[in-house]
């Protein structure tokens, strides 16, 4: 499909750069595509009223760590060079991969000390070694520490990755650090939130509760590439990035179970989705799964488990406001935009949110 079937027009004044407080008093808008009304105002507070009992909510527990690095590049030959790195995606316990910039002046056996910023240098230093350069200033980094140690020295140096859209409008602040992370999250290894969950306070979670709809939790370490703009004018040419995810047998069997009683599965995020859709059979059963996904999800994907999606507001002509389209269709989805734009719903990671309903 063509990439500019997917894009809007998004007033400046539509991203928000700050989380609704409390977070789940952010508007939401619900999204019937097979019913009327089609559009429905409401506050994320009122969830619980669109669910059933027996219903499951699924939750990606994956934890944000301060995953931007600055540092200087030493060189044979060479002088040092400011250089920044984001971390996105771990392979061996003290080998990740990650973009850099400038990545066209990186080479391979270049030797990056990272813990320095505009000419400041913090309490202590973490060196990595560049072992290999790809498209896109995507480098892979072998660092001097290693498991626990290489963790503990990243929490130190690192800060948090704010999306492109929000840090080039302010600097990121201490209050990120507990805005920009779930209520439920425990699994260290994330560039970017699972935005969706931002919205849930325990206030919130008592009314599930008593509604009698259930939690699970599963696990995607969200990588730097979801901020990536798409460079392809076709779909069809559009490579996603691969991001790490764990579904344990446990959570499976709960959720298998969910269905056969027929109750919903209803996805907190796209990552949620997008990872209970890879664990799943083509007949919908949902498998324990462990591994790297890669799924691109455009219009014409049939969804093989997922009922419902509650979801953020995305950027034009990405990735995730393609799959939102297959959905619920890319009409009702460019409707329902519009009128998030008309009044006045607030856009992307600290934005307000939604819940769709797919469309038969």
């Amino acid at each position: 499909m063509r990439v500019e079937l997917f894009d809007f027009d998004l007033p400046e004044e539509s991203i928000a750069l700050r989380p609704a407080s409390p977070r789940d008093s952010a508007r939401f808008l619900v999204v019937r595509p097979d019913a009327e009304p089609v559009l429905a105002d409401h506050r994320v507070s009122e969830l619980a009223d669109f669910l059933k009992p027996g219903d499951a909510l699924v939750f990606n527990d994956t934890k944000v760590i301060p995953a931007q690095l600055e540092g200087i590049r030493h060189r044979e030959g060479a002088g040092g060079q400011q250089v920044s790195a984001t971390l996105h995606m771990r392979t061996e316990p003290d080998v990740w991969k990650a973009f850099a910039k400038p990545g066209k002046r990186i080479k391979i056996g270049d030797r990056i000390e990272f813990g320095h910023s505009a000419g400041t240098c913090l309490l202590g230093s973490l060196m990595a070694t560049v072992e290999e350069k790809g498209e896109g200033g995507e480098v892979t980094l072998r660092f001097d520490l290693s498991g626990p140690a290489l963790d503990e020295a990243i929490m130190s140096v690192g800060h948090i990755p704010l999306p492109p859209y929000i840090a080039a409008k302010r600097a990121e602040d201490e209050k990120d650090r507990q805005d920009y992370q779930t209520i439920y999250a425990r699994e260290d290894g994330a560039v970017a939130a699972p935005t969706a969950g931002l919205h849930f306070t325990p206030d919130l979670f008592a009314k599930l509760d008593a509604a009698g709809v259930e939690r699970h939790f599963v696990t995607l370490h969200v990588g730097a590439g979801t901020f990536l703009p798409m460079k392809v004018d076709d779909t069809v040419d559009h490579k996603m990035h691969q991001e790490i995810g764990y579904v344990s047998a446990d959570t499976a069997e709960k959720l298998n179970a969910v269905k056969a009683r027929g109750g919903r599965i209803v996805c907190v995020g796209t990552t949620s989705l997008r990872l209970i859709e890879s664990a799943s059979a083509d007949n919908g059963t949902i498998e324990p799964w462990s591994g790297a996904t890669g799924i691109f999800i455009t219009p014409g994907y049939r969804f093989k488990a997922v009922d419902m999606l509650m979801t953020n507001f995305h950027l034009p002509k990405s990735t995730l406001f393609m799959l939102v389209s297959a959905f619920c269709g890319l009409e009702t989805m460019q409707d329902a935009y519009a009128h998030a734009i008309k009044t006045g719903y607030r856009f992307y990671s600290y934005g307000d949110s939604s819940l769709l309903f797919r469309k038969d």
